[in-house]
């Protein structure tokens, strides 16, 4: 992994809490609106051959949901680019709350010859305080290739229960495979979550977004 670290703290300008109606050009890079929910763009992430990018504000009390959601992510070179977050409970300080999770992907690759849907127990997490992956292969540093999804965390600025969150994502394997990936998990702590860090497991963050929403 590389030594750059980017900091992005709010940004949001004149945008304001976005529509409840039904879905109208919704998309993982600008979502307006869909039914029932109510959004609100609180800072956007842009990498430029980043480390790891951070959100050291804008997780507290306002909303018991928020997501993050992840577009065109493109790693600097070849290599292990599994996507992986962790969380912090002093700001950003440090990064290293206990988790348990679960996870599950499928794949199918361009010539159509191999497919899988499987559990995955590597990407598990127990009791551990590492990074939790996202992806089950590393993406690709191609120009075309990249990784996208989105992350939902559970009220966490509550001191009573630990904090929960689920994740789906799609990435363009170097080996030319479309990985679908599935997580849940908790972190196992009952203070507040006010910092999510996201990084490559090798290598740096080239190019691409992650917006940071509240949810009501």
């Amino acid at each position: 992994m590389g030594t750059i670290t980017r900091t992005f703290t709010n940004n949001i300008g004149s945008n304001g809490v976005l529509g409840s109606s039904a879905i109208n050009n919704a998309s993982l890079n600008n979502i307006t609106s869909i039914s029932g929910v109510s959004l609100k763009l609180l800072s956007t992430a842009t990498a430029a051959g980043d480390a790891s990018l951070d959100f050291t504000t804008g997780l507290d009390s306002t909303y018991n949901e928020y997501w993050f959601v992840f577009n065109n992510l493109h790693p600097s070179s070849e290599g292990t680019n599994w996507t992986e977050f962790q969380g912090s409970t002093d700001g950003g300080s440090s990064y290293g709350v206990t988790m348990t999770s679960t996870f599950f992907y499928a794949y199918h690759d361009e010539s159509g010859t191999y497919t899988s849907l499987s559990y995955s127990s590597g990407e598990d997490l127990a009791q551990s305080t590492s990074f939790q992956q996202l992806n089950r292969f590393g993406t690709g540093a191609d120009n075309d290739q990249s990784f996208s999804g989105i992350l939902k965390l559970y009220n966490p600025s509550s001191t009573t229960y630990v904090k929960h969150f689920v994740f789906q994502t799609s990435n363009y394997d170097q080996d030319d495979f479309v990985i679908r990936s599935f997580g849940s998990g908790y972190f196992n702590t009952t203070s507040a979550i006010n910092g999510m860090r996201f990084a490559q497991r090798t290598n740096n963050i080239d190019a691409g977004t992650i917006k940071l929403y509240g949810v009501s």
